[in-house]
């Protein structure tokens, strides 16, 4: 654990009792603070109060008289579409808001690293798609290097939970624009922006908003070293914005739309070949197509994200090509479950918005896809670019007729039901195709997570296989 720093004996109120929340009011105890806990939910203050937390309704008058700060669980909106109640009541009384990952910032370092012969460093990657499978990547590498890891933030453990760093250890982090957006400090020694496409623009009042809770990052701390994926206006303007010169090796671009040979650091992967330049010149190159658990392009940017990373702590190119041949992928991400008679099945249950279904199409040639859910706002045209990949669209959800209406020049098949639409696509499913779950859609219209989908995909798929339908 890491406690908490700067709080010593002051009351510190703590809104939202998940994983993170309760985290945060233990790291805060342990750091000599009064955590004050507060949660809608009956049965999350039950498991706080089970822990020995003092329970507070923040929302009755007077609630934050004494108070030093409110910490806020990343779901909780402090601005758009609305301030939740209880932050809104905080920020009348003058109680600075904060997140654990504004307290993880300000307590990570400690006085033993004076006697450290490497400071513990900090990996935090951002950006709307490819932020897991970046940050597990670059761990992976790390541990399979030998080098002391742990993997934190939107993956893995709670930031606040880690054990306390290692001489020249490292803490690779998965940060969400809801977690940048609200922390007081951000100030990782490498940050990693991957890409931006639309998501989340009511929790941040339209696309200007999303970018600059993402940009926060790069802007609070100034961390030692930004990797930028310039594959988009945004990432261009940002990597602009963190150099001095166009050969400012400070800031390595990132790329699978263009060959990348500047004057600057660079890393690119165009036809299955990732390429590093420094200075004009070829510093390395990995052949990427043998690497199962990272097909298509989408993954082929988180590498090159991840291969930058590495590079810039000192690793060599042949050590981080050794260990990106055992990575094994992450759950609901690209993930292979099955291959049978010549069919690839694929969970991508993670991909729930346009931009992240499209990557997943193009990964693959000829793909039997399941798709559909609770569709997010901008509507389905931005997949006609992968259209010509799909045999068939076997549609899911609530909505699934309306969805389907959206996927013109696609052949489709209404199933509303996992299991119809698995059924249905092995059975026409030929040799050589892939029968992918993409859904470009959100899961709550029939899971309550992202997960559970994809796991009820792999289970229709076991049932499918096995009973030789």
């Amino acid at each position: 654990m890491i406690p908490a720093r700067g709080y010593e004996g002051a009351r510190v109120a703590i809104l939202g009792l998940g994983r993170s929340g309760l985290s945060a009011a233990r790291s805060l105890e342990a750091g000599g603070a009064e955590p004050v806990c507060w949660d809608d939910n009956p049965e999350a203050r039950a498991r706080a109060e089970e822990y020995g937390f003092e329970i507070v309704d923040l929302a009755r008058e007077g609630a934050f008289h004494g108070i030093a700060c409110l910490v806020v669980s990343p779901g909780i909106p402090h601005l758009y579409p609305a301030p939740n109640r209880i932050v809104a009541a905080a920020q009348a009384a003058g109680v600075p808001v904060d997140n654990d990952i504004g307290l993880f910032f300000r307590s990570f370092a400690g006085a033993e690293w004076q006697d450290f012969d490497q400071p513990p460093r900090v990996i935090a990657v951002t950006g709307s798609n490819g932020k897991s499978t970046t940050s597990a990547l670059i761990h992976h590498i790390l541990t399979e290097a030998g080098r002391a890891s742990q993997l934190a933030g939107n993956i893995g453990r709670g930031v606040l939970d880690i054990d306390a760093p290692a001489d020249g250890g490292a803490v690779v982090l998965e940060l969400s624009s809801y977690q940048t957006e609200l922390a007081r400090a951000l100030t990782p020694d490498i940050a990693v922006f991957t890409n931006l496409s639309p998501d989340h623009l009511d929790r941040h009042g339209g696309p200007g908003g999303y970018f600059a809770a993402k940009r926060r990052l790069f802007a609070e701390g100034g961390p030692d070293r930004a990797i930028i994926g310039v594959d988009e206006p945004e990432g261009r303007f940002l990597a602009g914005q963190l150099s001095e010169s166009a050969g400012d090796d400070r800031v390595i671009r990132i790329s699978v739309t263009e060959k990348l040979t500047g004057p600057g650091w660079n890393v690119f992967a165009r036809k299955g070949f990732l390429s590093e330049y420094r200075k004009g010149r070829q510093a390395g190159s990995i052949d990427l197509r043998p690497i199962k658990g990272l097909p298509g392009a989408h993954n082929h940017q988180n590498t090159c994200a991840a291969y930058a990373v590495c590079r810039s702590m000192g690793l060599a190119p042949r050590v981080i090509e050794d260990a990106m041949q055992t990575y094994p992928g992450l759950p609901h991400r690209s993930q292979i479950i099955a291959e049978a008679g010549g069919v690839t099945y694929v969970n991508d249950s993670k991909a729930t918005n346009v931009d992240s279904a499209l990557q997943a199409l193009q990964a693959f040639d000829s793909v039997r896809w399941i798709c559909g859910g609770l569709e997010k706002e901008g509507g389905l045209a931005a997949l006609a670019p992968a259209l010509d990949r799909v045999a068939r669209a076997y549609v899911i959800g609530r909505e699934a007729p309306q969805f389907a209406l959206q996927l013109e020049g696609c052949e489709t098949e209404i199933c509303t039901t996992m299991a119809e639409a698995v059924r249905r696509a092995h059975a026409d499913a030929q040799p050589g195709e892939t029968v992918l779950l993409a859904p470009a859609a959100a899961s709550f219209d029939q899971y309550d997570s992202f997960e559970r989908r994809g796991e009820d995909f792999a289970a229709c798929v076991a049932r499918a296989l096995g009973s030789g339908q």
